[in-house]
């Protein structure tokens, strides 16, 4: 078993950034992907990237490669149905040429995959057993029907988090919010002007995202049988019910792509490093979609490792010092990210008497304070 090499269990974008990052550097790594190679080449979902992720993309050589299949985000509105009070981000305002961006899951994987060297990457690869150790950490994987295990100074697990029950050091920590998330593709009278909407209701928030020439990225939170009902309309009913809970900034809606739903959880690790593995994105931290930040949080995890492994020494890899580097670098972004989510969830929707008012105030103030809209830029656009 050859234990130099990184080896990355996942190879969806946060994995293969990783790797890419790496291949830049001449860092040797295998990255061992569950799927066909481009399976997830035709797939539509909206990714929210951040301005910060498109510096990442930028850096890796990735950006002109995608940028005509992203949609710009340059305002972002805030509001709260039934209450008065909102606010406006404005990238202009702050110096930036988008606060982030929609892409389709789909344009980047294909992107990525084009870039990396395909010697270094196993398809079909089905983790079957994760072993973190010393002097290396071990996975054992199934791919046409035969068994192979390979060491690795460093393992990295980016596969979303699903053989986490495999390692038996490490506890994941998990907050049901008895809420599920409806997300479609939809779209409008009114041209979306490169405008996001994050609307709060007292059921969950509600967020709109420009994709494409005219259509929007819809996302709406609720109970479970609020959403399960939802689900059950036929596409004129949901429409009709769409524009009553979001209002008239659109115009009515015209159209809906199919709809699907998922729980929301916020999940964290106990730890989230091992002797000599480290877990990253979802695998490591799941967060409520509200303001787009799990997937952002991932790229920096990525970022941050490749960063730490290109530059520790090989005989460090993977080792107690460079894991606590690791941790101590990402811990900040990664608890301020699920802090952040985790308070707007809470002081924004629900029904409790009089917090409407202050809500409302608060929106209001946030719209006159520059240095509070200076930060929440900051935190949407970089994680800062």
């Amino acid at each position: 078993m050859n234990a130099q090499n990184i080896i990355i269990v996942g190879g969806g974008p946060v994995g293969s950034v990783l790797a890419l990052a790496l291949q830049q550097q001449n860092v040797p790594f295998t990255m061992l992907e569950a799927r066909a190679k481009g399976a997830s080449h035709a797939d539509t979902r909206a990714l929210a990237l951040s301005y910060g992720s498109r510096m990442i993309l930028e850096r890796l050589g990735l950006w002109d490669a995608v940028e005509a299949k992203a949609t710009a985000i340059n305002t972002i509105h805030i509001s709260q149905r039934g209450g008065l009070g909102r606010s406006k981000l404005n990238a202009a305002d702050h110096n930036l040429p988008a606060i982030g961006y929609v892409l389709p899951y789909g344009a980047l994987t294909k992107a990525l995959d084009g870039a990396l060297d395909l010697k270094n990457v196993i398809y079909e690869a089905q983790a079957t057993a994760i072993a973190p150790n010393q002097p290396s950490a071990e996975v054992t994987f199934n791919q046409n029907g035969q068994s192979q295990t390979l060491a690795s100074a460093l393992l990295v697990m980016a596969d979303g988090g699903r053989n986490l029950g495999k390692i038996a050091s490490i506890t994941k920590e998990t907050k049901d919010y008895g809420h599920d998330a409806l997300v479609s593709k939809v779209t409008a009278e009114l041209p979306h002007h490169n405008i996001a909407f994050e609307r709060f209701t007292p059921s969950g928030p509600m967020a709109l995202l420009p994709n494409g020439e005219t259509g929007f990225s819809l996302v709406w939170t609720g109970e479970k049988a609020s959403i399960d009902a939802l689900l059950k309309l036929d596409d004129c009913t949901f429409l009709s019910q769409l524009h009553e809970a979001f209002g008239d900034r659109v115009g009515k809606f015209l159209s809906i792509e199919k709809r699907i739903s998922f729980s929301l959880k916020l999940s964290t690790l106990k730890p989230s490093t091992a002797p000599h593995l480290a877990v990253i994105g979802n695998a490591a931290q799941t967060m409520h979609p509200v303001a787009g930040q799990g997937f952002n949080v991932g790229m920096r995890d990525a970022w941050t490792l490749a960063d730490l492994s290109i530059n520790t020494p090989q005989m460090d890899l993977g080792g107690a010092a460079m894991l606590a580097a690791y941790n101590k670098l990402r811990s900040r972004d990664t608890s301020g990210g699920i802090l952040f989510t985790d308070l707007l969830v809470n002081v924004f929707s629900n029904n409790v008497i009089g917090l409407s008012a202050m809500r409302g105030a608060g929106l209001g103030l946030l719209e006159l304070i520059k240095p509070a809209k200076n930060r929440l830029v900051g935190k949407m656009s970089y994680g800062k």
